[in-house]
């Protein structure tokens, strides 16, 4: 197994597996901790180590993971439950959010992201946060008919002076629909933006929405699904679902949550050499009990 890794990740992926795993394409790295049992979100703030954190009814804790797949550091997320944390993200001032909108049966009235301070420099074992309190306005019965099981969450990402969330469908029978929301990044109670409706197709074991993140220069968004990437550019805030989107398979369905990281431009390591022209993409799963990586230029389109 290998276990260096050769250039810094653009876009990561983490997911819980059944015992059978089938990692298709992608290039097992290294284990990550045991004690982890149900990871759903992670980010990057460095080039050796990835904070993360755990679904539903697990410790109010991020973890920092060093790429070798031991915890190097873990925090206390004061005032926080873990009702449903769903995933990450990170802004510019590199202020961490915990997507508390884990909603399986949309049936939850208590949907919340957490805003934490950059963790690096956090030197006790426990860390602050802010309440972001949300609802999504179009939802007027908890839970809705199954056909009107829009409002799961997994997948958000943070650009400007917000937060947008993408819904996961949970609609019997399934239509394809995820609903694009946004909502300022500042502590708060709000009515979420609605700001479009997606198509995504009609398999709902592919399709359904499990992360979402964007470029740092803000021109590309990754959206993941189970086995399924979109990558959208040539778009317009707020709705970026009318850009260009291309649709992306590395031959692997995923049983459970993943979710994706997004940066630029990538760091490499020593063996690898220094990158000076574009962009080197790399597509990592992490999930239990292996972090596997691909490159995204040799993923089936």
């Amino acid at each position: 197994m290998s276990k260096q890794v050769i250039c810094f990740l653009v876009v990561i992926f983490m997911g819980l597996y059944a015992h059978s795993q089938n990692f298709g394409k992608l290039r097992v790295v290294t284990d990550i901790p045991s004690s982890l049992k149900e990871s759903s979100g992670i980010t990057i703030f460095d080039q050796k180590s990835a904070w993360m954190v755990e679904d539903s009814g697990n410790h109010n804790k991020i973890y920092k993971v060093d790429f070798k797949g031991k915890i190097v550091k873990e925090l206390t997320v004061k005032d926080a439950k873990n009702h449903d944390w769903e995933d990450l993200a990170k802004d510019k001032k590199e202020n961490l959010y915990i997507g508390d909108f884990g909603n399986n049966l949309n049936g939850r009235k208590n949907l919340v992201i957490f805003k934490l301070p950059n963790p690096e420099v956090e030197k006790g074992d426990k860390i602050t946060s802010a309440k972001i309190e949300f609802e999504y306005p179009q939802q007027k019965k908890f839970p809705p008919k199954k056909s009107k099981r829009y409002y799961d969450t997994e997948a958000f990402f943070h650009w400007g002076n917000s937060l947008y969330i993408i819904t996961k469908n949970r609609t019997r029978p399934y239509d394809g629909k995820a609903m694009i929301y946004k909502v300022p990044d500042k502590k708060g109670k709000y009515k979420a933006e609605l700001i479009s409706e997606w198509f995504t197709c009609s398999d709902g074991d592919t399709c359904s929405i499990t992360s979402a993140d964007i470029s740092s220069d803000g021109k590309t968004i990754a959206v993941l699904g189970y086995g399924l990437l979109w990558l959208i550019t040539d778009f317009e805030f707020d709705d970026f679902s009318r850009g260009i989107s291309k649709k992306l398979t590395w031959g692997y369905i995923a049983n459970s949550n993943l979710s994706a990281f997004w940066t630029v431009p990538p760091y490499c390591s020593p063996m690898s050499g220094p990158i000076t022209k574009g962009e080197i993409s790399i597509v990592w799963i992490l999930g239990s009990p292996k972090i596997s990586s691909s490159y995204v230029n040799q993923i089936e389109t």
